[in-house]
């Protein structure tokens, strides 16, 4: 009997050990896959580029400070057609969740104009969400470490 006790002891401890591998090997998949997307959004918002739009999901919105939610294709790109072409700072201080559908990464911004001024710099969180292409945006909101002028 005590045998069959610690056999299934030995068991439930292999089977939770390994759950919490394979959450973790998600968990990394989605933060190497934030820190790529990351770069290229960051490209892409410089040049003022429509296919920004590859970064977020089909049903994707930006809530962004003092202005509306922005949702869906047309509000995206609404939001970076009125943006100066700036360029952007990300940086991920932190990425929770399980890896298999959703995501949240907290983080920071800094954005510079051309000529590298600071313009404003802040927090940032982000909603990602697994679709058939891969991690996308689907909640980004942000907010300045600054007072609304």
């Amino acid at each position: 009997m005590k045998r069959i006790i610690v056999s299934l002891l030995l068991l439930a401890v292999t089977s939770a050990s390994f759950s919490q591998s394979k959450q973790n090997d998600l968990l990394e998949e989605a933060k190497k896959a934030i820190a790529a997307s990351n770069a290229i959004y960051s490209d892409l918002a410089l040049k003022n580029d429509g296919s920004i739009l590859t970064r977020y999901a089909e049903d994707a919105c930006i809530l962004q400070p003092n202005g509306p939610v922005l949702c869906g294709k047309e509000g995206i790109l609404k939001f970076f057609k009125e943006a100066p072409p700036v360029h952007g700072k990300f940086t991920t201080l932190h990425v929770y969740g399980d890896g298999k559908e959703f995501v949240t990464e907290e983080g920071l911004y800094e954005i510079t104009d051309l000529n590298g001024n600071k313009l404003d710099d802040g927090k940032i969180l982000v909603l990602w969400k697994k679709t058939k292409d891969g991690w996308k945006m689907y909640r980004d909101m942000f907010s300045s470490s600054h007072p609304a002028k």
